[in-house]
């Protein structure tokens, strides 16, 4: 893939260095000089540019119009916000990727268009609600603009889809098994596959389908008056 990312600090430059690895054509643009040349001195074969994202020139020179994913990771939500847009103005970009640095602006990203918007202080905070939450269902990170949630369940012995293969439970619309955690180890799902009690259930699913897909994995839950 041809991924263009938007931010050479930190953020960008350890994200390039990882998508490298991955045998991916990387390219990055950075508005400071000191830091392209940092950025530089380490990553020799990543295409760098000096500039604004925010300006369309620089993006068309750091190829958007054949990138297949533009990242905008810089520490301003606004510069952020208008890189996406940008990016899906003037190229035919299949997915832009935002970090979000405020919270209170993921719904915002979400509702412009922006494809995946990343809050690490959310998803840091989720990792740590899985380890102190009593709640059934921990919601890890949204996609497609807040459509899609990527959901954690823990499974007990009175879970009605334990001890039953994948294949036989009756999962709502728009929702997939992605992995299972059990123990140490990490299962990949597939038909055959056997859901035990204490596993971790990793699940993509529809936001309105959430109650329904805890349903079919923890079994409906009494009402309390």
């Amino acid at each position: 893939m041809y991924i263009l990312i938007i931010g050479g600090g930190k953020v960008g430059f350890y994200l390039a260095k990882e998508l490298l690895k991955g045998h991916h054509t990387v390219s990055i643009v950075e508005k400071d000089q000191k830091t392209c040349e940092e950025v530089a001195k380490e990553l020799d074969d990543v295409l760098l540019i000096n500039g604004d994202g925010c300006n369309p020139r620089f993006l068309e020179d750091a190829g958007v119009s054949r990138a297949n994913v533009v990242a905008s990771v810089t520490g301003s939500d606004e510069v952020n916000l208008m890189v996406c847009q940008l990016a899906k103005q003037f190229s035919n970009v299949k997915r832009t990727v935002a970090r979000v640095n405020d919270p209170k602006n993921t719904h915002t990203f979400n509702e412009v268009g922006v494809d995946v918007a990343v809050d690490s202080t959310s998803i840091i905070a989720k990792i740590i609600e899985e380890e102190v939450s009593l709640e059934d269902l921990v919601t890890l990170m949204t996609f497609k603009r807040g459509k899609l949630a990527l959901v954690r369940v823990d499974l007990t012995v009175e879970s009605p889809c334990v001890n039953k293969q994948v294949l036989d439970i009756k999962l709502p619309r728009a929702s997939v098994l992605v992995s299972i955690i059990r123990g140490d180890d990490v299962i990949i799902p597939r038909g055959e596959t056997v859901l035990q009690a204490k596993d971790d259930v990793i699940a993509l699913t529809a936001i309105e389908n959430e109650q329904d897909l805890l349903d079919a994995l923890i079994g409906k839950v009494p009402k309390t008056s």
